[in-house]
C-alpha cells in the first residue's frame, strides 16, 4: 500500500484533502516531519489563502528545500499548484520555482473575481493524470490568481481568458481546481495520481 503524505503547509483545507484520499482507500497522513516526507511514495502540496502567507509558513517549517528536492511525484492543489511556479503577483513573492511560469491576477474581462464554481477542463490527450476522465469534464474552482498557459500546461480552462487548469514538469504536477470538491471526476484524478503517475 502506497504511503501518501499531505504536506502540512498550515493552510485550512488539509483534512478535506486527506479525507478525499481516505475515501478512495489510500493510506494518507498529514505531516511536516522531514522523515515522513522523505519516506512517502506520493506527496500532496495543498494550499488555501495567499501565496505570501503560504511561503512564510513553508519557510518557518523549514520545508522549502525539502519540497524542492523531493524526488517522488508531488501534486499541488490550487494555491499549492501556484507555489510550484517561479513567482506570484499575489504579494509579489518568489515561489518554489519547481517549473517556469508565474501566477498573476486573472485578467479583467468584466467577470467577477474570484472565479468560483464548476468549469470545463480540456486536457492533453492521453495524459495519465486524466485517464478515464471525459474531455471537457467539469471541476470545481475557487481562485482569483492563475497561471496563464505555458510550456508546462497539460490542461486548460477558461474564465474570460484561457488559464492553466493543470501543469506538470518532471515529478511535479499541479491542478488549479479542487479535486477533493469535484465529485467523481476529482476522485478519479486523485486515483490516477496515486496509481498512474
Amino acid at each position: 500500500m502506497q504511503k501518501i503524505i499531505v504536506i502540512d503547509t498550515g493552510c485550512a483545507n488539509l483534512s478535506s484533502v486527506k479525507f478525499a484520499f481516505d475515501r478512495l482507500g489510500f493510506r494518507t497522513e498529514i505531516s511536516q516531519e522531514i522523515n515522513e516526507i522523505h519516506s512517502a511514495d506520493k506527496l500532496i502540496l495543498p494550499g488555501v489563502g495567499t501565496a505570501i502567507a503560504a511561503m512564510q509558513n513553508l519557510e518557518q517549517r523549514q520545508l522549502i528545500d525539502i519540497i524542492k528536492n523531493a524526488t517522488q511525484p508531488m501534486l499541488g492543489i490550487c494555491l499549492g499548484m501556484q507555489l510550484m511556479t517561479a513567482y506570484s503577483a499575489e504579494g509579489n513573492v518568489s515561489t518554489l520555482n519547481l517549473m517556469t511560469g508565474n501566477t498573476q491576477l486573472i485578467p479583467d474581462t468584466g467577470l467577477p473575481l474570484p472565479h468560483m464554481g464548476w468549469n470545463k477542463v480540456h486536457y492533453t490527450e492521453n495524459h495519465p493524470l486524466f485517464a478515464e476522465i471525459e474531455q471537457a469534464s467539469h471541476f470545481y474552482f475557487v481562485h482569483s490568481y492563475a497561471v496563464l498557459p505555458n510550456e508546462n500546461t497539460i490542461a486548460t480552462s477558461q474564465y474570460g481568458v484561457d488559464f492553466s487548469a493543470a501543469i506538470a514538469h518532471n515529478n511535479f504536477y499541479g491542478v488549479q481546481f479542487h479535486p477533493e470538491r469535484s465529485g467523481k471526476n476529482g476522485a478519479q484524478l486523485l486515483r490516477n495520481f496515486v496509481e498512474n503517475i
